[in-house]
Parts: C-alpha cells; structure tokens; sequence
C-alpha cells in the first residue's frame, strides 16, 4: 500500500549515481565489414569518449586505448571525430587535437604534425579516397591573427607528407562541413556559410570535380543560400547527389537529378535534419533496391520511414528517435532513443520489422512502474500563438500525497537556443519525478522540430519568446491545477541558463531557479566566445555594437535588483562558450543585493559537465537547494551546499 508523504519527501530507487551513470551517450555509428562501431561517453572515467566495436559472433570490446579520448574541439562543440574506414581507424584525439591513425589490433600513431600551439590545428568529419590513400576533413587553424576554417585533403599513412601543399582544398568561407566524395571519388560535395548566418539560417550545397593530385575543379552551387538550410549531403551507391533542404518550411529530403533539376523525395511538414551544432548527423541512409530509410520529426514526435522507388514515404511505426543512421544495403544500423529504455545501437532489417538490440548504455532493467511518462502539451503563450512542452507528472507507486496538496514544479529550459527537446528516456527528470516534484520540458518558440516558421521565431527575440514560452508553460500546469502556483523553480543549462537567469529577473513568475553555466550578460558573450558562435547573436539579438542597448536590455545581470527569489548557479572554469566571468559576474550581483544564492564551481570542466563526480554534485546540489528554499524534507540525505544570504 503507497505511504502518504509530501511531494519532494518521496524516497526515490534513482540515485544521482544513477543519473551520472546514465549520463553516457552513445553516437556516430559506423560498419566495416560485419563488425559494427560507436561512440560512448564514459563519465566514471573523467568523461573520456571511446570507440567500441561489436563483432558478428555478439563479442564486444573497445577499440580506444587508455590515455586516448576521442573528441574534436573543431567548432568547441565537435562531433565527427572518428572514421573507420576497413581494418583502419582515423580519430581525433581530444588532448592535442590531433589525427591518429589506428590499425586493427595495433596502436594509435599520429599523422597529422604537432600544432604549434596544443589544440591549435583541429580536424574534424573526415572521409577516405576509394583507394584510401587520402583523408578528407574539415580543418580549424588557430592562428595569431584570427580562426581559419577549411577543408583540407591529409595523406592517410601519415608517413609522407601531401603532395598539395600546404593540404588546403576549399577556403574562402567562414565554416566548412560535410566533404562527402561521389563513390568513384570524382566529385567531392561540401557545405559552406559564413558570418553571421549559423548552419541553420543558410548554408550552400557545392560539387567539383576532384582528384586528389590536382585538388578541385570549378565548384558548382546545387543548392542553398542565405535563407535556406541545407543538411546532411550524402551519395547514393549509384553516384546520385541527396540532401535536406528547408526550403519549403520544412527540413525535407531532396534528390539532385540534374544540374539545376531537384525533387523532394518525401514533401511533408515533418524534420529530416537536426540543427548542425555537430557534425556527423546522418537521418537518412540508403538501402538495396534504391531503398531510403529516413529518420523523421513530426509534431514533436520521433519516426522512422522507409522510401520505396516511386513511392510516398511507409512509417515504420517504431518510436525510435534515431540521430544517426547507417546502412550494409540489407540492414539498418542506428543510434537509436525511446521513451522508456537507455539508449542502444540497433539493427534493423525493414523487411522484418523488428529491431535487435546490438548494444544497450546500461543492461540493468528500469522498473517501468517508476517512470513518469512525457505527456504533450500545447499552451498558449503571447501574441495569440501556441507553444510546445513534455509535462511530466510525478510517479512513485511508492507513495502518494496528501489529496489537497499539489506538486512542485521545475520548469527546464534547453540549450541551444537552436536546439530542441523530446520524450527520450532522461533519467535526470526521472530523478525529480520519482521524488514528487513535476517537471515540464519546454519546447519555446526556436526550438527545431517544428518547422522553419517555428524555429524563426526568436530571430531578434532571444530573452522574450523563450521567456514568454516558459512562463505560460509554468502558468499554463498552475491554472490547470497540475503544480502548486507557489512552488515553481526554473532551471536550464547555457542557452537555457540565460532564459532561466531572465524569468527570475524580468518576471515573478518562479520561487527559485537553478543556471548552468547561463549566459548573463549578452554583451560579454558577444565579445567573447569561440568563432562558431561569434555572430549568432546577430540573428537572436541584433547586430554588435550597433545594437549594444538591446543586448543591455536584455541581460539580467544589468538588472539584479529585480531579482527577488534565490538563485544556485553552477560552473565548469575551463568553459570557453560561456566564460566563467558570466557566471562570477552574477554572483558578484547576488551578493551585493544580499539575496540568498549559491554558487558550485568545478575544475576541469567546459561547457557541459561530463564527469561523473560533476553530475552527481550538481543534482543533488539542486534537490538540496530546492528543499531549503520550498520547506520540504528530503527522504534521502544528501550533501548539503552552502546557501549565502538565506
């Protein structure tokens, strides 16, 4: 029989460890033969990312030695660090950024030079000549006088250097992604775009002729501009060009019949692309028969959809949300996510239908009694439109709450802001759920997933629509009844930690909130971050300095006395997206004002904590802050944290 107990009181099977040990995904699934290969992020081993591999006969190993971790800073934020290409492996090792060719059952060796500065040469996205004499790659040059982006051609042995000196093939833009080589290794396609648009605003689709002796002919534009987003350029076995171009509105997927001659293969109000904040995203992978399998997003919810030669696109029917794709021809190979499981590599054979589990983050069974499930809300916010958010109810068979009493509630705001959240499987809103506390994942206006229209709403907007969005959530699950008005906390991480640090100054909407490593001062930020991100707040703000009094208007840290509820922010001191000073900056105005606040700081962390010991404090960190600030008892002792000015 369930045991009456306040909300926040409820004792909870998820520890944080649990949190931290889940906090280890998988990515960038790759085949060579019939061995399959993947990513993992290892938190118990500094956040270290490894290189696993699952033979035919079901065996499973790392490939990854220790001392190496496989991750690029190419952009800071990465993706596409590793290439398996036959019994050889390319990566890019994340202590001095450089190129290390491994082959089968031998050690890592560098083969690309020492930078002259550590990390200041960076690879990224690479992809071998038929012959496998060449590597194709983005290149970052972290030079005295500024940061150059290219694409570069590496001789793959390492032994010898290139014959095209010094290695450049494409330069001229801003930022390169995605060389991809036509199958007979005489076409080479690529993406391009420059300041201040980001990948997601506009991009533009190249082909030339290549030879690896005499580098490129005369580019030709295929497809793209400044208002049109192109993603993902793939080859199909027979030498076609496709792409994801935005350019009805939608992400949708295209095929290149001519020059100047396109054809949406499946032209539907549905996502075929993820916002390119990494590289190496692959939603859609070619199967035999001129077959296509596509990963999809419609009305906020994942699919996946098979394209049969002059056919509409078949859904599937599997709720798997599947950032990257990879095909044999007969099977399907996918990173694949859902909504009551960890994370898993799965095999998919179309004809069959039911996918096998290759490889899960964690065996151990989750009892499915505990878990709250993302129930999808529609709200409406300013101007007369409607927003998006996963609510998630508290659940605990263990337990229930006095019949008159209402949850709290934790708004969470992603980052990004490009970016987007679902109903995937998080342990992390797990552990709140199973303690009494309800949690609602807002999708505001910007967020991907919805359409272009949707994602344009925070041009210029940033610290409005999202703020507005997030607040009428909250508003929305009060007046329904859902949550308790009085107890409501907002928390989110970067991008999300500026909205968060926003509605506590510029509304009084919440009773407490939690920043990760958040953005206060929009000025500074526009001065200094890293290259990729220099000029996106042209397109969420306004142009820098021109604009200078909007980002002021904007920024909480110029308005502290507002603030009237506390705050506990925390902060990696190696972050180099959104500095330190951000964070300090803030505290600095808590304390003057003598409002109750803490502040957590962790060494060896960036933007994004990845170790283990991070995690586990962070989390505990916020219940325990929370409890303090709402007047509820914890069930379960946790380390407490110095709460200044309470």
């Amino acid at each position: 029989m369930a045991e009456t107990a306040p909300f926040g009181y409820w004792r909870s099977p998820l520890s944080a460890a649990a949190v931290a040990e889940s906090e280890a995904p998988i990515a960038d699934v790759q085949l060579s033969g019939r061995s399959v290969f993947w990513l993992q992020r290892r938190p118990n081993e500094g956040g270290r990312t490894v290189l696993m591999r699952r033979d035919d006969d079901g065996a499973i190993s790392d490939v990854t030695p220790e001392g190496f971790n496989v991750r690029t800073r190419v952009h800071e934020y990465g993706g596409g660090s590793v290439l398996v290409d036959g019994s050889r492996t390319f990566f890019a090792n994340f202590s001095d950024q450089r190129l290390y060719r491994q082959d089968a059952d031998g050690e890592p060796r560098p083969i690309t030079p020492e930078p002259p500065q550590p990390s200041s040469v960076r690879y990224a996205d690479m992809r071998s000549t038929p012959d496998g004499r060449w590597l194709l790659c983005v290149r970052e040059r972290h030079e005295p006088d500024g940061v150059e982006n290219e694409l570069a051609i590496l001789f793959a042995d390492g032994s010898a250097k290139p014959t095209m000196e010094p290695g450049t093939l494409v330069g001229g833009h801003d930022f390169f992604s995605s060389p991809r080589l036509s199958p007979d290794g005489t076409q080479l396609a690529w993406l391009a775009w420059d300041h201040p648009r980001m990948p997601w605003d506009g991009t533009e689709l190249s082909v030339a002729s290549f030879d690896p002796e005499r580098g490129l002919g005369e580019a030709r534009l295929v497809a793209g501009g400044p208002e049109e987003s192109i993603a993902q350029p793939e080859w199909s076995p027979d030498g076609v060009l496709h792409f994801v171009s935005d350019r009805s509105g939608w992400w949708n997927l295209y095929r290149e019949d001519a020059p100047g001659e396109t054809t949406p293969l499946a032209p539907l109000d549905a996502e075929f692309a993820l916002p390119a904040w990494i590289f190496g995203y692959s939603r859609y992978a070619f199967l035999s028969g001129g077959r296509i399998a596509c990963a999809f997003e419609q009305g906020g919810e994942p699919h996946l959809g098979l394209l049969d030669p002059g056919e509409p696109l078949r859904d599937l029917e599997l709720a798997i949300d599947a950032p990257y794709l990879r095909s044999d021809g007969r099977r399907l190979l996918m990173i694949g996510l859902t909504a009551s499981e960890f994370p898993a590599v799965f095999a998919l054979d179309p004809a069959v239908g039911e996918p096998e589990v290759l490889y899960r983050v964690r065996e151990r069974n989750l009892d499915h009694r505990f878990l709250s499930t993302a129930k999808p809300i529609e709200f409406p916010t300013e101007e007369g439109r409607t927003a998006h958010a996963f609510f998630y109810p508290p659940r605990n068979p263990d337990f229930s709450a006095p019949e008159s009493e209402r949850p709290p509630l934790v708004v969470h705001s992603h980052g990004g802001p490009t970016a987007a959240v679902s109903d995937d499987l998080n342990l992390e809103i797990q552990y709140w759920t199973t303690r009494g506390v309800a949690i609602v994942d807002v999708n505001y206006g910007g967020s991907t997933g919805y359409g272009r229209e949707y994602r344009d709403r925070l041009r210029g907007r940033w610290g409005e629509v999202d703020l507005a969005d997030c607040v009428n959530a909250a508003r929305f699950l009060a007046e329904r009844g859902d949550v308790d008005g009085s107890r409501m906390a907002i928390a989110g991480g970067s991008a999300g930690g500026y909205t968060t640090l926003c509605a506590l100054t510029f509304t009084d909407a919440f009773a407490a909130g939690a920043s990760y490593y958040g953005v206060g001062d929009l000025e500074a930020l526009a001065r200094d971050t890293h290259k990729f991100e220099s000029r996106y707040l042209d397109g969420l703000v306004g142009p820098y300095p021109e604009e200078v009094e909007r980002y002021r208007e904007r920024s909480p840290v110029y308005f502290t006395g507002k603030l009237s509820c506390p705050v506990i922010l925390f902060q990696g001191l190696e972050d180099e997206v959104v500095p330190p000073e951000q964070a300090e900056q803030m505290v600095r105005s808590l304390k003057e004002k003598g409002l109750p606040y803490a502040y957590l700081a962790f060494e060896g962390e960036q933007h994004g904590f990845r170790r283990a010991e991070t995690i586990v404090r962070a989390v505990e960190a916020e219940l325990y802050f929370y409890s303090r600030v709402f007047g509820f008892e914890l069930a379960e002792p946790v380390e407490s944290v110095v709460i200044e000015n309470l």
